[in-house]
């Protein structure tokens, strides 16, 4: 009878654990949500805010292909972070890595797992990636992320369901952190985006945000590969 008791007890204290899925579980799970967008276009806006580049706010038009083919259409558009503009849950996953759950936080009253990635492979960028996923939709709301040689960022996300039943970002705020050694001098055309050139000779880090806001996105329409020749790149 006490062996019984015993046995159950030690069922109902590890039944939890067993049913918990496992970091690499849940960010498969992410990737699979992703993975049912073969394309998509939209439409963003863009605020910039670096001390060392001067830019209007822009509108263009976003346009994404599986597995990895991107575009921006705008005319004369600065360069921007491109992890900021081209998000994809599969750059950050689509190289061999561990990962380990840290600790379950909230983002805007959402549930979220915190997840660290570290990459096993010497040829990534990525030094160590920290995501907080929302395990109910299967979405990244937050990556904090270190990368050579181009420092640190941070990228905040929010969604929208499409109209055929997708989740997409709606919004997505980038901040980042870089050697002021590595800011380039010229962003853009120079007609277009003025750079303080001496503080892009500094070598203090610098720090700055862009804000993406989309709209009007329309997704598995069959985009043309022609769409992504680097000729048309404006």
């Amino acid at each position: 009878m006490i062996q019984k008791i015993l046995l159950l007890a030690v069922i109902i204290y590890i039944s939890p654990f067993a049913q918990q899925r496992t970091p690499e579980e849940i960010l498969e799970k992410v990737k699979a949500e992703f993975d049912k967008i073969d394309d998509y276009q939209v439409e963003v806006q863009v605020k910039v805010d670096v001390s060392f580049l001067k830019m209007p706010d822009r509108k263009a038009m976003i346009f994404y292909k599986k597995p990895d083919k991107f575009h921006i259409d705008s005319e004369n558009f600065a360069m921007l972070p491109k992890a900021g503009m081209n998000f994809s849950p599969l750059g950050f996953l689509n190289y061999k890595y561990t990962a380990f759950m840290e600790k379950k936080d909230t983002i805007d009253g959402i549930p979220t797992l915190v997840i660290k990635v570290i990459p096993l492979e010497g040829s990534s960028e990525v030094i160590l990636s920290t995501l907080w996923i929302d395990t109910n939709r299967n979405l990244i709301l937050k990556i904090e992320s270190s990368r050579k040689p181009q420092g640190t960022f941070t990228i905040n996300l929010d969604y929208l369901k499409t109209s055929n039943g997708f989740w997409l970002p709606s919004s997505i705020l980038f901040e980042f952190t870089i050697e002021g050694s590595g800011i380039p001098k010229r962003f853009g055309k120079e007609e277009e985006s003025k750079t303080d050139n001496s503080k892009s000779e500094s070598k203090q880090p610098e720090t700055g945000k862009v804000y993406l806001k989309y709209s009007n996105y329309k997704v598995n329409e069959g985009l043309s590969d022609s769409i992504f020749d680097e000729n048309n790149d404006k």
